[in-house]
């Protein structure tokens, strides 16, 4: 049986972390729907970056867009293309949507990454891409900055599905759910549905690895090298086990069996960033070990054709909760402080995607420049 479908025997939904228009316009993407059994895709700014600044794949639609709309700005520009791809990805998807009692068959969509530190500006974009993308299946993704926590809670309010992204803390995703519960709880007192008003938390593994390792490494010549040694490639992955920890005890209290009763679905974790950065690393490391009921891996494209392959699908998430414990508590008694790491990957993350949100217009404006100028000629 196809590895990826197995999955699901889990709970768990496998999302695809890319997307581009070859792959939504031709077969690829109607494939592994089909084959995989495909629930979602989700993109961000580096994505769109190498699908549209590489390659004259969108040549065309920004000569026809300038055609129709002269001057048009070069930001206006790139979300026009970008929710042609999204609303193309969606409507593949909504069979999945409707099946799954919008439960998946999701497209994520980013706001732009210059407003991670502006509340209402986030709020403000996510409500127009939400109105231009006009598909029920699509979450727009947030960032999960202290900023983002008040956009999140009202966007849930307004009945728009979110993925809230870059949340690499525990603390932060207990923060990022109350914001999700208490959406819903202003949403129900409005005396508006709250079913079908869908969530994810974006929880990022392989990049606190690799933060991690840094300080690990370099305690090699040290007393404490066995012990680092015995911690490397393991904390990302118990970071991840206690925010299900935290998953589990947020959506059975109290709190959520009153929300629930009127319909509500859990926030999902999903797992992002589970390729592996290093060679000498399983391939699908993030993925065998990361497998539960209720919970989302969205995988990119080479570790995506690896599980295909040869991963192995079992249930592996809620099994070694005290190992994880002790490996996080013997990490800090090594000195090395998690929080201060994960908050400089959020810090990191968000001016990542700035850099290929700006790169990406570059690169825009340069393909308009010239498409324009053959517009002239031929006029």
């Amino acid at each position: 049986m196809n590895r990826l479908r197995q999955l699901q025997d889990f709970g768990q939904s496998i999302w695809f972390d890319n997307i581009h228009r070859a792959m939504v316009r031709g077969t690829e993407l109607a494939s592994m729907i089909k084959e995989d059994g495909l629930r979602g895709v989700t993109s961000n700014p580096t994505i769109f970056e190498k699908a549209i600044a590489s390659g004259s794949d969108y040549d065309q639609a920004i000569a026809e867009l300038l055609r129709s709309h002269p001057g048009m700005p070069i930001r206006d520009l790139f979300f026009a293309l970008a929710i042609e791809d999204i609303q193309g990805a969606a409507d593949l998807l909504l069979p999945v949507y409707r099946d799954t009692q919008a439960r998946d068959g999701y497209v994520s969509l980013e706001v732009s990454p210059d407003l991670a530190y502006n509340s209402n500006g986030t709020i403000d974009e996510a409500r127009r891409l939400w109105k231009k993308v006009n598909r029920p299946n699509l979450m727009i993704k947030v960032p999960a900055t202290k900023e983002g926590l008040p956009a999140v809670e009202q966007l849930i309010n307004d009945g728009i599905n979110v993925n809230v992204t870059l949340l690499f803390s525990v603390q932060r995703y207990k923060e990022v759910a109350d914001a999700f519960l208490s959406g819903l709880e202003a949403r129900m007192r409005r005396g508006q549905p709250i079913a079908h008003v869908e969530s994810v938390a974006s929880f990022f593994v392989s990049r606190v690895d690799a933060a991690v390792e840094k300080q690990l490494s370099g305690m090699a010549n040290t007393p404490n090298a066995d012990k680092a040694r015995a911690l490397s490639s393991k904390i990302a992955i118990a970071n991840a086990k206690l925010s299900y920890m935290a998953y589990k005890e947020i959506y059975g209290s109290e709190r959520f069996a009153a929300l629930k009763e009127n319909g509500a679905s859990t926030q999902r974790l999903l797992w992002a960033s589970t390729g592996t950065k290093s060679a000498e690393l399983s391939d699908v490391l993030y993925l065998d070990e990361l497998i539960g009921h209720d919970t989302v891996n969205t995988v990119p494209p080479a570790t995506y054709k690896a599980f295909k392959d040869h991963g192995t699908a079992k249930a592996t998430l809620e099994h070694g909760w005290d190992t994880a414990k002790a490996q996080l508590k013997q990490l800090a008694e090594l000195g090395i402080d998690l929080n201060g790491v994960t908050t400089a990957l959020e810090k990191e993350g968000v001016e990542a995607f700035i850099k290929s949100f700006t790169n990406l217009l570059a690169a825009i404006d340069s393909k308009a420049a010239k498409v324009s100028e053959k517009l002239r000629a031929n006029a």
